[in-house]
């Protein structure tokens, strides 16, 4: 009976950490001054001023990072709830509500939370070690929800995604998570093979870490249970009439 209670309790909260995480960030964006919807922050040049500060203060600065203070080396968290534009909220928030749910339902709320910050922290970190000279600013969860994205690959290769594709005019379509995703990665790896800019721009690199991280900590993780069930179900198996 407690573990039906317990069952139902689980299914009625449903993928919370991933609600939650989206939230947050939109509630961050919202009220702060990138929005431009919070009058406090003026507008104009004051705004202009405000969003610069706002960066610089919750943001990752690669030189700053690398020396190691305490207030730097928190910014990795901070930078993950932050966001540069709607554009840049939108397209996160949307890519982790159609892969953080099964993921999340997976792992568990407590390893999902842990592994959603450890990834954005770690492909943050990788980013700012392979710009170390860089002053300009980082933000969003990117790298974080990128390990979404690979973990999910692992984990559901076979689930059938909606996607809409700038190309094929925003045409909804249903593909193979492994096809879409495989897709996005190859995209990411050639921006970042591509991209000569020194300046403020897309962190395509901490995508690619994010996603390699993910992957690889999903196939780690859940590769040996997977075996442990599949094995179990022969077993008993083999024990029917």
């Amino acid at each position: 009976m407690i573990d039906r209670w317990t069952a139902a309790r689980s299914a009625l909260r449903g993928p919370s950490v991933t609600y939650g995480v989206i939230g947050l960030c939109s509630l961050l964006f919202v009220i702060g001054p990138v929005s431009g919807l919070n009058p406090s922050y003026g507008t104009g040049d004051t705004l202009l001023a405000a969003q610069t500060v706002h960066f610089e203060r919750w943001g990752v600065i690669p030189s700053e990072l690398l020396r190691g203070s305490p207030r730097a080396l928190l910014t990795p968290l901070t930078a993950l709830f932050v966001h540069g534009s709607w554009l840049h909220l939108l397209g996160n928030m949307l890519f982790l509500y159609v892969f953080g749910a099964m993921a999340e339902e997976r792992m568990g709320h407590v390893q999902f939370a842990l592994f959603y910050v450890g990834c954005g922290y770690l492909a943050l970190v990788a980013y700012a070690a392979a710009n170390a000279e860089s002053d300009h600013t980082l933000v969003g969860g990117s790298g974080a929800i990128s390990g979404v994205l690979g973990a999910f690959l692992c984990l559901f290769p076979r689930a059938r995604v909606t996607s809409l594709y700038p190309f094929l005019f925003f045409l909804p379509l249903r593909f193979p998570a492994w096809i879409v995703l495989i897709f996005w990665f190859t995209l990411q790896w050639l921006a970042e093979a591509q991209s000569t800019s020194t300046g403020p721009g897309v962190a395509y690199l901490a995508h690619l870490v994010g996603f390699g991280i993910g992957f690889l900590y999903a196939w780690g993780r859940f590769r040996q249970a997977a075996r442990v069930k599949a094995q179990a179900a022969a077993t008993e198996g083999e024990r029917q009439p």
